[in-house]
């Protein structure tokens, strides 16, 4: 975490730095909540410099049911701490708080991209897996649009997980971890689409110019 705030303070600040590792901390902290629920063993978020943090697990959830709840409570719990710098924010008529507020938003719209292994991959394969196509043919577009680093891994990685993912699924063991009811794949669906909406707006309420 350290090492983190010290990488973004030298683009954004020392403030900027703390807040922002604090809520990649809140969201993991979702995940890491879930699993612990479900009787997973979980690791505390290990931080990666200008990747964000990863949580790590000595073994699968249960089926693609399961693996969508910790998938979404990351982006959920990351979102209410995102609102509440927010609240903060307006209360306190911070300007910092208010784009600090806004960045938690981005990071969590960004990290519902429906390709694995974001967040938004793995909630979705509990719709439909073929979902994946859409989020990697988006992830490249972004890419294509601005080039970036981390995107250009995150593509790449996205792309090898998707195909191990495909390729398993036509495993018994793997059809068996993708079967979902229907009301599970509609309670998903509607989380995940409710989610994005409410983020895109909370966003766009946010978004300040910078003059901290």
């Amino acid at each position: 975490m350290l090492v983190s705030v010290a990488a973004y303070a030298w683009i954004w600040g020392w403030r900027f730095a703390v807040g922002f590792v604090l809520l990649i901390l809140v969201h993991e902290l979702g995940h890491v909540f879930e699993l612990r629920r479900q009787g997973v063993p979980a690791s505390a978020p290990l931080f990666i410099p200008f990747l964000g943090a990863v949580v790590g697990m000595k073994q699968m959830p249960k089926n693609a049911w399961h693996e969508a709840q910790v998938a979404l409570a990351g982006p959920i719990l990351g979102s209410l701490g995102a609102l509440a710098v927010w609240i903060a924010g307006e209360a306190l008529d911070s300007e910092l708080l208010v784009a600090l507020a806004f960045t938690g938003f981005f990071l969590n719209l960004f990290n519902l991209l429906p390709v694995s292994p974001l967040d938004g991959g793995r909630a979705i394969a509990a719709v439909h897996p073929i979902l994946w196509t859409a989020g990697l043919a988006v992830l490249l577009g972004l890419v294509l649009v601005a080039p970036n680093p981390i995107l250009i891994i995150i593509l790449v990685l996205g792309g090898l997980e998707v195909w191990r993912r495909w390729q398993e699924r036509g495993q018994p063991t793997g059809a068996e971890y993708y079967h979902v009811k229907p009301w599970q794949r509609w309670t998903v669906g509607i989380t995940y689409v409710g989610l994005a909406a409410l983020l895109a707006l909370a966003m766009s309420a946010t978004h300040v110019e910078r003059t901290f």
